[in-house]
């Protein structure tokens, strides 16, 4: 059967990427954003396929009358991709409080104004996929990523336990942790650093942002094959209920659970 996506951030990055292998597949998409100007002209599709949206997530209402909006077009949703985000890199200290409450607002209260939104259609269908598009840092925290972390973390936690809630209903989610990806997501257009000046992270900070800037664009992870798989595993008989990408995701993960191993057996041993 023939489906209808409903995706966040599709204006750029791999969001307009899973827009485009959905067409391509012949499925139907709501492709929404905040920066949609050239969306409809770059994502073609015949037969009335795609329907061009504006929501920002962190805009409740917004949300409900884009799916609104949906509804009436196409009838139903199938699949829900929770794509949206933003990246809020730096040293926890040098972050103000207004930008780490903005991270969560976005990452992880703007996906859950979405689903929120959604969820009631694919209960009364009774089916459904909602794809959560998390990190490998979802995972596995670094300096300098402490509040990017810590919103993809909460994110994880919020979408595991949802998934037990949903499931009974017929409604399946997946969670996508990528490693590094060639997007715009460490441009200086997009993501965010601290701005807040302390002298004893000086050197550290200064490190990481050559880091960041040397890392852009040169992504070892291609996005479009994530965008391939995703719109594969929606359609699957088995599909994986967490779909790491990346050798560097995989690793990364691989190290946690090793590392959780070895902190659960010494603190057994402690008591």
């Amino acid at each position: 059967m023939r489906k209808v996506w409903f995706i966040t951030g599709a204006g750029k990055g791999l969001g307009r990427l899973i827009a485009g292998e959905a067409l391509a597949a012949g499925d139907t998409v709501v492709a929404t954003g905040r920066s949609i100007e050239t969306l409809e002209r770059d994502l073609s599709a015949q037969d009335g396929r795609l329907l061009v949206l504006p929501l920002d997530v962190t805009d409740l209402q917004a949300a409900q009358d884009a799916h609104e909006v949906a509804i009436k077009a196409f009838g139903r949703i199938d699949v829900l991709v929770n794509n949206a985000g933003r990246a809020q890199l730096g040293w926890f200290e040098t972050i103000s409080d207004a930008d780490v409450r903005r991270q969560f607002e976005i990452n992880l209260f703007g996906a859950m104004n979405v689903a929120r939104t959604v969820l009631p259609s694919m209960r009364r269908q009774r089916s459904g996929l909602i794809v959560t598009i998390s990190s490998v840092n979802g995972l596995v925290a670094n300096p300098g990523g402490s509040v990017y972390s810590a919103s993809k973390f909460a994110l994880e936690g919020w979408m595991e336990g949802l998934a037990a809630e949903i499931a009974p209903l017929g409604i399946r989610s997946l969670i996508v942790e990528p490693g590094m990806m060639r997007t715009n997501f460490l441009d200086p257009s997009t993501a965010r650093q601290g701005n807040l000046r302390i002298e004893d992270y000086d050197e550290a900070v200064a490190e990481f942002r050559q880091f960041i800037a040397e890392a852009n664009g040169m992504q070892e992870n291609n996005p479009a094959t994530l965008a391939s798989l995703i719109v594969a595993e929606a359609s699957a008989e088995n599909p994986a209920r967490r779909l790491l990408f990346g050798a560097d995701a995989h690793e990364w993960a691989r190290g946690k659970c090793r590392q959780l191993s070895s902190e659960i057996e010494a603190s057994a041993a402690r008591h």
